[in-house]
């Protein structure tokens, strides 16, 4: 397997052309930082300041003599989210987590990055493989199908073309693309897009400018792409997503050199959180530690700081989906190697626990951790597996050599919009976590007053059961690749199975 491009990790931008082990290095690891954008006023950083969180007591403000040792141990607030007790902070001390950590009521502290801010873009995210003429020309809709429908295998493979003729999703239902931003001028978006849910987050700070959100002329597709998938409208233009009546929004999180840093993802659930957001979508992993291991002070602290925000967009109604990740890692293993942590510096290889060093957000409590599946419905290539760590699976594409789709289609990767009005093509995780986060938004359609954990339950159980691939031998080489574990309707490749549209919709 190739190895994971060093940021970008949950989709793979597939150039026309390019050899298929290629073809599976990942879009850029959609993350988030404060480094991008202006600081705010009062939080101007010099060329060696980081970004830090710091996690106190939730509910009852910032204490004044831990704003004091802030300030002392010269940090300067940037913002603060008094209900799950974080606030986050810029300081150019390099002993700033470690004096907080002596502080009475600081429950962790630590740097959420390496780089100084701004972080420094180093590699190129990539491009997806755009859509031809010839290719939409040779698409032939059927009655009641967008011109671009017959190309996408994978809503037949969720049954999302079945849901469809029952329902299409409510528009009091909303998800949240928490990613690299999304493109609402698009002509398959912007029917279905909330203004009013989404935000710039990449300061940790929301941005509320309008059009804030989007991603920038040299910035990743990433959001545009997952939003379509999720929500596409069914308007006789392009393509068709997975819950084409929900609105679908952008909190846009990821810094210009693709960075998802803690302050910004914190910033995305708790604007989820408070904005009436019903599912997230969360197609990325946490910069700059690909595992965050709670033995590690600053690592810890990056934990605690997620998971505070992601179980409080859950508990104000919030169901959070992730990608799983493309590295074919078993996540249930004694141990992974870890060869890019940290991703904004010089990365050492290390051993890790995954047990006790997190993926985050894809492995915290609560969220719902999405396995991608190809063509023939078998695990795609690079998708990450494990027993009791992968939930459910859906379509994430795969090489078309592996896993060739049925006529007419033509790419096994998974069709999606692009910012500026095309479509392209990208594989990934990331692309099985929005098929998840659409069907999970046609059951709240279908149950508009199931709570996030009725929600999840019935996702788990109207999944299609999907058994182990034994062997799993997905290029041939007399190999085995991964190795599954557990039974028909659980198990490490596929969780409680396959995402199933149209149960979604008429159970």
């Amino acid at each position: 397997m190739t190895a994971p491009h060093p940021r970008y990790r949950r989709a793979m931008a597939i150039p026309v052309g390019m050899a298929m082990a290629t073809a599976l290095a990942f879009l850029p690891n959609v993350a988030a930082s404060a480094a991008d954008a202006p600081a705010p006023a009062g939080a101007e950083a010099d060329a060696t300041s980081l970004s830090y969180v710091v996690n106190v007591r939730p509910g009852h403000g910032v204490p004044g003599h831990v704003k004091k040792a802030i300030a002392e141990a010269g940090g300067t607030i940037v913002t603060s989210y008094d209900k799950i007790g974080v606030i986050v902070v810029h300081s150019s001390n390099p002993d700033f987590a470690k004096i907080l950590r002596t502080v009475r009521g600081v429950d962790s502290a630590g740097n959420t990055r390496n780089a100084p801010l701004p972080a420094q873009s180093t590699t190129d995210v990539g491009t997806p493989k755009v859509l031809s003429a010839a290719e939409a020309d040779a698409a032939e809709a059927a009655d009641g199908q967008d011109p671009l429908e017959p190309l996408q295998w994978d809503l037949p493979a969720i049954k999302a073309d079945k849901a469809h003729e029952k329902s299409l999703g409510s528009s009091d239902v909303t998800v949240a693309v928490i990613d690299t931003g999304v493109d609402d001028t698009h002509p398959d978006i912007a029917p279905n897009f909330d203004r009013e849910a989404s935000v710039n987050c990449v300061t940790g700070k929301p941005d509320t400018t309008d059009g804030a959100w989007r991603p920038g002329p040299t910035e990743s597709p990433h959001g545009t792409h997952v939003a379509g998938e999720i929500a596409a409208a069914k308007n006789g233009v392009g393509m068709t997503g997975v819950a084409p009546g929900v609105k679908v929004s952008g909190i846009k999180v990821s810094t210009t050199a693709g960075y998802f840093y803690t302050e910004a993802v914190v910033c995305g659930f708790m604007w989820a959180a408070t904005h009436g957001v019903d599912v997230t979508n969360n197609s990325y992993y946490t910069d700059p530690w690909y595992f965050n291991c709670k033995d590690d002070p600053d690592q810890k602290a990056l934990v605690d700081a997620v998971s505070r925000a992601s179980r409080y967009a859950e508990r104000k109604g919030a169901v959070n989906v992730a990608a799983a990740g493309n590295e074919n890692y078993d996540l249930a293993a004694d141990e992974i190697t870890d060869p890019v942590s940290p991703n904004d510096a010089t990365p050492t290889e290390r051993v890790v626990d995954p047990s006790e060093c997190y993926d985050i957000p894809t492995q915290l409590p609560g969220v719902v951790t999405v396995a991608a599946t190809g063509a023939k419905g078998i695990k795609s290539s690079f998708s990450n597996h494990g027993l009791g760590v992968i939930d459910i699976s859906a379509p994430g594409g795969d090489s078309t050599r592996y896993q060739t789709p049925a006529p007419p289609a033509t790419s096994g990767l998974i069709l999606g919009t692009l910012p500026g009005g095309t479509w392209g093509y990208m594989a990934g995780t990331s692309m099985a976590s929005p098929h998840v986060a659409g069907v999970a938004a046609l059951i709240k359609s279908t149950h508009p007053y199931a709570s996030p954990a009725m929600v999840k339950s019935l996702l788990y159980a109207e999944a299609d059961a999907a058994a182990c691939t034994d062997p799993y031998d997905i290029d041939g080489d007399g190999e085995v690749d991964a190795v599954c574990e557990g039974t028909t309707n659980r198990n490490g490749f596929y969780g409680w199975g396959t995402a199933d549209a149209l149960d979604a919709v008429t159970k």
